[in-house]
């Protein structure tokens, strides 16, 4: 009988993905992460304090266990906390503190569930690494999950082929509404558990309040592009994104002014009125860390710049091994520096990069 290793989260996703592989006729072993130290919280100044409640990463342990328990599997537990610190924490603050608009989901697949949880995996006795991930895999090919409202092969754009050699997806042909019906048939505590939401594995947050633990806020002006007049102040270039309408304390525009830009050296926030105003339009970007899992390299295929984005027509030109220059056939709204772009052929997805810079009439956009 041959080993798998399921990433239990404590979600209906990953505990439908181990009773299926069960009822395949595998040997399942559930294997929890734990990659937050979440029983401490640090304050405004950087000084730890207890939470003496028990903390969301707790109570998706105490599920995970009532899961495998019903469907009579074991499960483990391992620590990747300073490893998730070192790999996709600090790239998190790092990119913030340069401006842009990171995904700390995507590293924590490239560096942690594909990485270091196969490795664990493998002390196991795995021949299979598991998921709870709406994503499929057909013959080395990573292809969109079923249900395209979940698809989450996005986050996935930054693991390599190698990494996803021996991976399982059993939910990736499955619907969210089938997952949760299966789950509800079974009993299971997670049937009914809201999906989670936040930073991955450090769970929903006042996020201005937290990053202030790590990062000190700098407010600066608030500068209408249109006309360059200051129209209010922000309250650190970090908490803003491109495209962002709410959160602006900018009186009598708040429903109708958007971010377009930042200049870190003057830390300003640009914004301009209208949800199609041109500031918010770009013709191409470049790529960095381009990331193939794909064999394929077409010259015309569709894009996504941002998660449940609908394809993008794109052309792409392969300017090194590190990065590629993509082109959109129509002009895309809010391409962010520092989100990842991934590239797509049908269902095939042929992996990512991250955009590092954002062009409009071969200018480059975002005063970044």
């Amino acid at each position: 009988m041959e080993t798998v290793v399921v990433g239990i989260s404590g979600g209906v996703d990953s505990s439908v993905a181990a009773y299926l592989l069960k009822k395949q006729g595998f040997n399942v072993i559930g294997l929890f992460m734990r990659n937050w130290d979440a029983s401490i919280n640090n304050d405004t100044l950087g000084n730890p304090t207890l939470n003496n409640d028990i903390c969301p990463q707790e109570q998706d342990y105490n599920d995970a266990l009532k899961v495998c328990q019903k469907l009579d599997i074991p499960l483990k537990r391992v620590d990747f906390i300073k490893e998730y610190w070192d790999y996709v924490f600090t790239y998190f603050l790092d990119e913030l503190k340069k401006g842009r608009t990171p995904n700390p989901d995507i590293m924590c697949n490239k560096y942690i569930k594909f990485d270091m949880f196969a490795k664990e995996a493998k002390k196991l006795g795995a021949d299979y690494i598991a998921t709870g991930h709406f994503a499929r895999m057909q013959d080395g090919k990573l292809l969109r999950g079923i249900d395209d409202n979940k698809d989450q092969t996005y986050f996935l754009s930054q693991t390599s082929k190698k990494q996803l050699e021996n991976v399982l997806f059993p939910i990736g042909d499955y619907k969210k509404e089938e997952v949760r019906k299966i789950a509800s048939e079974l009993g299971l505590i997670t049937a009914n558990k809201k999906d989670s939401t936040g930073i991955c594995f450090i769970g929903e947050r006042n996020f201005s309040k937290f990053l202030e633990n790590y990062i000190p806020n700098q407010p600066g002006d608030i500068v209408n592009i249109d006309n360059n007049q200051v129209i209010g102040k922000h309250i650190g270039l970090m908490h803003y994104t491109i495209g962002q309408r709410r959160g602006l304390d900018i009186g009598g525009y708040s429903n109708r002014m958007f971010v377009v830009g930042k200049n870190i050296a003057s830390n300003i926030l640009y914004v301009a009125l209208g949800e199609d105003n041109p500031y918010l339009y770009s013709d191409y970007c470049i790529l960095e860390d381009m990331n193939w899992i794909s064999d394929k390299r077409p010259h015309n295929c569709t894009a996504k710049f941002r998660y449940r984005q609908k394809d993008n027509e794109v052309k792409i030109e392969i300017l090194d091994d590190n990065m590629v220059k993509v082109i959109y056939k129509n002009p895309v709204k809010a391409v962010t520096p520092g989100q990842a772009c991934v590239l797509y052929d049908n269902e095939e997805c042929l992996g990512g990069g991250i955009i590092k810079e954002v062009y409009k009439n071969n200018e480059k956009c975002w005063y970044l």
